[in-house]
């Protein structure tokens, strides 16, 4: 008896250039297992898109005229979307994009990215887990963060956890993979991955960018510190 076929992950194309919606559309129904639900030009119609298609994964453009991608993305996970957002932007070091992050969006993505990168960022996305790239997304969140005051908030975070629980927060804060915490810490990736769930719902966040966001924020992890 053959095995159970994967599902077909959707997505939502969001963007206001009709050229790049093509190329991502070509793109994207290249690769197997992956197929375009539909198109939107801008953040208004993303929302209307995303209630009629409730695809997977929408790819959010940062920058489109009227309602611009974070306003999207953080109206659709106001009202409790359970698409993942993936945002499109064309600098790899832009300040709405940390924005984008704090609304809610689960990674970015360059435009100028290749077949195999926006495939793995879709698929990344939609099993659940958030897209940090280490080289990229620490220097996002340190560039662009705002400087935490001292004590409450972060005292008021690590009350919260436990001792091992705050090591995996600052280990995703600086961006290492499953694998790479367990390693560090000598754990498996399947207790690591226990770890990362029990965070999540202690502190109420959608996925590992909210955990690296709120690292940074509270003052639990600090721009510049050696991990």
């Amino acid at each position: 008896m053959a095995g159970a076929m994967s599902p077909v992950i959707s997505v939502l194309i969001a963007d206001d250039q009709d050229l790049v919606r093509e190329g991502l559309r070509m793109l994207l129904q290249a690769e197997p297992g992956i197929t375009v639900a539909g198109e939107a030009g801008t953040g208004s119609e993303a929302i209307t898109a995303a209630r009629k298609l409730d695809p997977d994964v929408v790819l959010m453009d940062v920058r489109m005229p009227g309602m611009d991608g974070i306003e999207a993305t953080a109206h659709l996970i106001r009202a409790g979307t359970r698409a993942r957002i993936l945002m499109l932007t064309t600098f790899d070091l832009d300040q709405y994009v940390y924005r984008a992050m704090r609304a809610g969006a689960s990674g970015f993505l360059l435009k100028d990215a290749s077949r195999d990168q926006l495939a793995t960022a879709v698929r990344t996305v939609s099993a659940g887990e958030a897209l940090l790239a280490p080289s990229i997304t620490r220097r996002l969140i340190e560039d662009f963060c705002r400087r935490p005051a001292p004590g409450g908030a972060a005292a008021e975070t690590t009350r919260q956890l436990t001792g091992r629980e705050l090591d995996v927060v600052k280990l995703v804060a600086r961006g290492l993979s499953n694998a790479e915490i367990a390693r560090r810490l000598y754990l498996s990736d399947a207790t690591v991955k226990s770890h990362i769930a029990r965070i999540l719902a202690k502190l109420g966040l959608r996925d590992r960018v909210q955990v690296v966001v709120l690292a940074y924020e509270t003052g639990i992890v600090r721009p510049g510190e050696s991990s």
